[in-house]
């Protein structure tokens, strides 16, 4: 079995090396690298091409936004999950505006991390519906001056009822049960999607969507 190659962007080195320890306990992940500032995490990440990037916000030398989006920037694939003491919508905004995949705060369970882990490398989210929403929003509210043109969308009609019950927060199988398709096809979708968007993850796609007006909040659950 391969096993998910993670980095660590963390500036605290106990707590670094106790969630090294905690997700090598999982057979099926792996630490390849560790960062303590933004710079080396892009220097880093060049050099070891991790699957998913756990990062922090409050980083010396770089900040872990600024970070984030030169990573982005470089086209890297790896899935970016921010793990944050911050949950101010301002820093979820910004960090998915950047192309993270994810958002958790530093409150949760060992568990929920490492399940969170697995589901950015499967390209699916771990943000809370209803914090989505909030995105969602902002994002929708910024062009309510005028009313949107006829949105043209290059994806296919299944393509965007896809995304849009992934924007919905359902899993893949439970997308796969309400358009009474496989699990595994409801993948290929999406995989179709991220590649005609040239995103990494649902939320790059939903947020893509929203801001070409492809789909709006009414839209969504």
């Amino acid at each position: 079995m391969d096993k998910i190659r993670v980095m660590l962007v963390e500036d605290h080195v106990l707590m670094r090396e106790g969630t090294r320890k905690l997700l090598e306990q999982e057979e099926d992940l792996c630490v390849v690298a560790q960062a303590g500032d933004g710079e080396e995490a892009i220097r880093l990440v060049a050099t070891h091409r991790p699957d998913v990037i756990l990062m922090d916000i409050a980083l010396p030398r770089l900040n872990g936004l600024e970070a984030t989006r030169q990573i982005k920037a470089a086209d890297y694939k790896s899935a970016i999950l921010v793990l944050s003491a911050y949950d101010d919508d301002e820093y979820v905004l910004a960090f998915l505006e950047a192309g993270a995949a994810g958002y958790l705060l530093k409150s949760v369970s060992a568990h929920e991390l490492i399940q969170a882990i697995r589901t950015v490398h499967a390209g699916e989210s771990v943000l809370h519906p209803t914090i989505t929403r909030r995105v969602l929003a902002h994002l929708s509210g910024q062009n309510t001056a005028k009313p949107p043109e006829p949105a043209t969308t290059c994806l296919t009609e299944r393509e965007l009822e896809v995304l849009q019950l992934a924007a919905c927060g359902l899993t893949n199988r439970e997308i796969g049960n309400q358009l009474s398709i496989s699990a595994r096809t409801v993948q290929v979708h999406l995989s179709n999607v991220f590649g005609k968007l040239q995103v990494g993850s649902r939320t790059e796609a939903v947020l893509y969507a929203v801001q070409q007006g492809w789909l709006s909040l009414q839209d969504l659950c």
